[in-house]
C-alpha cells in the first residue's frame, strides 16, 4: 500500500504558486542528495509516499538550522538518498498501519531532510482521523519530530493545506480517481488557456499540477483503503471527526509558532483554495453548507487567523472561474473575520465569463448590488445569457438604456432587439440623440446597431426617428463622430431622401432608353410587363426586403417614391407610408418571384 504512494509521487520538488495567475512554478533544491541515479522519488517524498506541494530554494535560514542541527549532539551523519526513501517507506506504513511504537523508533534514525519529509507524512495523515485514540497518536508523533529537528514548516503548511482540499471535495463526490484527475486536468487546461504568459509555461504548470493531484488523489486512496477494505472511495467523515483534524491541524500551528508566518498562511491559504476552483464543476449542490466543507471551512479560518491576507484576490478567482461553493466559503469567513471583499467586483468577474450560478450567490448571499458595469459589459460582448439574468433579477430604466446603447455600439443587434422594448418610450426620447452618439464614436467601424435602432423605428414616431437622424447628420458638433455623420447624412438625412428621388429619376430614364433605342437582340418592349417591371425594380424591391424593420432608410425611401410615382401615378412622401410604397411595388412583381426573393435576403441574413 504505501509502495503505492510513494510511487505516485512527482520526482522534483515543486510548488503551486500564484492562485491569481493559475500559473504553477517549479523550484529544485540545492542538495547533492537529490541527484542520486536511478531513484524515482525527489527529496521531499524521500520515503514519504505523499508529496502535494513543493518546497522552496533552501533558504540561508535553512541551512542554518540544519547546521544547528548536526552541532547540538544530533546524530552526525547524514543519509543517502536511497537510504532516506527507505526510511520514509516505513515511516509511511507505520503511520498509514498507526503504528506509533514503531514510527516514534524510526524517528531516531533520521536526519534533518528526513524529520521534514517525516513531518509532512505525518500532518498529511490528520485528515483521515477517526477517534481520539488516533488524534492522540498523531500529535504526539508531531511533537516529538519537531523536538528532533524537523524545521520545513512553510512546506509541511502548504503541502497538507492542498490534500486538506482535495479531502473535503472529495467527500461529495462519487466519480473515481482516474475520472477526478481527468476533469481537473481540463479544467486548468481552460484556466491556463484564459490567463497571458508563455504556452511552453503554462505547458509545464498543467502537467506539474495534474501531478500534484494525482499524487493527493492516490494518498486518498491509500488512507481510504485502510480504513475501508480496498474500495476506492472516501467515506464521509463525521462532525466529529472533522473536529479531530482540525484539533490536529491546530496542534501543528500551536508547535510550529512563529516559524510560520504571514507569508506561509498566505500561501497556504492560495494551497488550499486552488484545488477547488477545479473541482468546483462536479461539487453538489450545497456543498458548502454540508458537513463534507467543515473541514475546509476550519483550516482556512485558521489561516485567516494566523495571517492569510489573501482572502479577497481568492475570492474574486473562484468567482471568475465559477467555483461558486468556494465563493459561498470565503464569503462566509470574510464575514466571520470582518474582512472587506468587493462582492460588486467579483459580480463583474463572474458575469464576464457567464457563470451565472456564481453570480446568483453574489447578488443573493454577498448583497451584491452594481448591476449597471457588468450589465454594459454583456450587452456590448453580446452575452445574451447574461444579460437576461440581469433583466429577470431587476434593472433600473437608466441602466437598460446604457445597456442598449452598449449592445448598439457594438453591433450586437441581438441583444439591442432584446433590451428596445424594455427601455421605456420617454427616456428613448429624451436620449435619441446621446444614444446615437454615443454608440456611433464606440462603434469600432461598424454602424450596424445604429442602423438597426433607425430600422426599427427606436423612437415610435417615424418622423421624430428621422428628425433624430437628420439632426446629427447636420450637426456641427466636432464631438460627433466623422464616420456617424457621414452615415446619416448619406442614408438617413433628408438630403438622402433627396437624392434617392434624383437616383429613381435616373434610374427610370435609364431603363426607357434601353427600351426605346437598346440594340439587344431581345426586345424589351415585346416582353410582357410585370417581366419588363421585374428587370428594371426587382433589385431595389429586393434591397428594401433585405433592410427589413420598421422603416427604410431615407435613401430607400427617395427611390421607392419615384418608382411608385412611375408605375401608379401615386405620390407617396409621407413618411409613415414605407410599407404601401414596398407593397406598391410587389404589386406590380410577378407572385414567383416575390417569395424567391424573400426567401433569398432571409438565407443571406442567416449565412451573415
Amino acid at each position: 500500500m504505501e509502495k503505492d504512494m510513494v510511487s505516485a509521487l512527482p520526482k522534483e520538488e515543486e510548488e503551486v504558486k500564484g492562485v491569481g495567475g493559475g500559473l504553477i512554478e517549479r523550484e529544485t533544491e540545492e542538495d547533492d542528495t537529490v541527484k542520486s541515479q536511478g531513484v524515482k522519488e525527489s527529496r521531499l517524498n524521500s520515503g514519504s509516499g505523499c508529496n502535494c506541494n513543493a518546497t522552496k530554494l533552501k533558504s540561508t535560514s535553512v541551512a542554518v538550522r540544519e547546521r544547528d542541527y548536526f552541532q547540538s549532539g544530533h546524530p552526525k551523519k547524514k543519509l543517502t538518498r536511497q537510504e532516506r526513501v527507505e526510511l520514509g517507506r516505513l515511516f509511511q506504513g507505520a503511520v498509514s498501519s498507526y503504528d506509533w511504537d514503531l514510527a516514534q523508533s524510526l524517528i531516531s534514525l533520521a536526519d534533518p531532510q528526513a524529520l521534514n519529509d517525516a513531518l509532512c507524512i505525518t500532518l498529511d495523515s490528520i485528515w483521515f482521523l477517526t477517534t481520539q485514540q488516533e488524534l492522540d497518536g498523531v500529535t504526539t508523533l508531531i511533537h516529538n519530530i519537531i523536538a528532533n529537528g524537523a524545521y520545513d514548516f512553510t512546506r509541511a503548511a502548504l503541502r497538507t493545506s492542498f490534500l486538506a482540499s482535495c479531502v473535503s471535495a472529495c467527500h461529495s463526490r462519487t466519480m473515481t480517481p482516474a475520472a477526478t484527475v481527468t476533469i481537473m486536468a481540463q479544467r486548468l487546461h481552460e484556466r491556463l488557456h484564459e490567463c497571458n504568459g508563455d504556452e511552453i509555461l503554462k505547458a509545464e504548470a498543467g502537467a506539474k499540477f495534474q501531478k500534484f493531484t494525482e499524487w493527493a488523489l492516490k494518498c486518498i486512496d491509500c488512507h481510504s483503503r485502510c480504513r475501508e477494505n480496498n474500495t476506492d472511495r472516501v467515506g464521509h467523515s463525521s462532525a466529529v471527526e472533522i473536529q479531530l483534524q482540525l484539533s490536529a491541524f491546530k496542534t501543528f500551528l500551536d508547535l510550529a509558532g512563529n516559524q510560520l508566518i504571514g507569508k506561509d498562511f498566505t500561501e497556504a491559504f492560495d494551497a488550499a483554495c486552488f484545488p477547488l476552483t477545479l473541482f468546483s464543476s462536479s461539487f453538489d449542490p450545497s456543498w458548502a453548507s454540508g458537513i463534507s466543507a467543515t473541514a475546509i471551512h476550519g483550516l482556512l479560518g485558521m489561516l485567516v487567523e494566523g495571517g492569510a491576507d489573501n482572502v479577497s484576490q481568492c475570492f474574486l478567482e473562484a468567482s471568475r472561474f465559477g467555483s461558486t461553493e468556494l465563493v459561498r466559503i470565503l464569503l462566509q469567513i470574510a464575514q466571520r473575520n470582518s474582512l472587506d471583499i468587493d462582492v460588486d467586483l467579483a459580480l463583474g468577474f463572474a458575469s464576464h465569463y457567464c457563470k451565472i450560478g456564481t453570480m446568483e450567490c453574489l447578488v443573493e448571499e454577498g448583497n451584491a448590488i452594481a448591476f449597471l458595469g457588468p450589465l454594459m459589459r454583456a450587452a456590448e460582448r453580446g452575452c445574451m445569457q447574461v444579460v437576461e439574468w440581469f433583466m429577470k433579477r431587476g434593472c433600473r430604466d437608466m441602466e437598460l438604456c446604457l445597456a442598449l446603447t452598449a449592445a448598439t455600439s457594438s453591433s450586437q443587434v441581438d441583444v439591442a432587439a432584446f433590451l428596445l422594448p424594455h427601455v421605456p418610450q420617454h427616456v428613448l426620447e429624451a436620449l435619441s440623440t446621446e444614444i446615437l452618439k454615443a454608440a456611433g464614436e464606440r462603434s469600432g467601424g461598424s454602424l450596424d446597431g445604429v442602423a438597426f435602432l433607425l430600422r426599427s423605428d427606436f423612437l415610435g414616431d417615424p418622423t421624430a426617428t428621422y428628425a433624430v437622424a437628420d439632426a446629427i447628420a447636420r450637426s456641427d458638433d466636432e464631438a460627433v463622430a466623422p464616420e456617424l455623420k457621414c452615415f446619416l447624412r448619406e442614408h438617413w438625412s433628408e438630403a438622402a431622401f433627396v437624392d434617392g428621388l434624383r437616383l429613381g429619376q435616373e434610374h427610370y430614364m435609364n431603363i426607357v432608353r434601353i427600351l426605346k433605342w437598346s440594340g439587344c437582340p431581345i426586345c424589351l418592349r415585346d416582353l410582357p410587363p410585370p417581366l419588363r417591371v421585374t428587370i428594371a425594380y426587382l433589385p431595389l424591391y429586393r434591397e428594401c426586403v433585405e433592410a427589413g424593420g420598421c422603416l427604410l432608410s431615407q435613401r430607400l425611401r427617395g427611390q421607392l417614391v419615384e418608382a411608385v410615382r412611375r408605375l401608379d401615378g401615386r405620390v407617396l412622401k409621407e413618411v409613415g407610408q414605407g410599407r404601401e410604397l414596398v407593397a406598391a411595388l410587389e404589386h406590380h412583381l410577378p407572385p414567383f418571384l416575390l417569395h424567391s426573393s424573400f426567401q433569398s435576403c432571409l438565407l443571406a441574413r442567416n449565412l451573415a
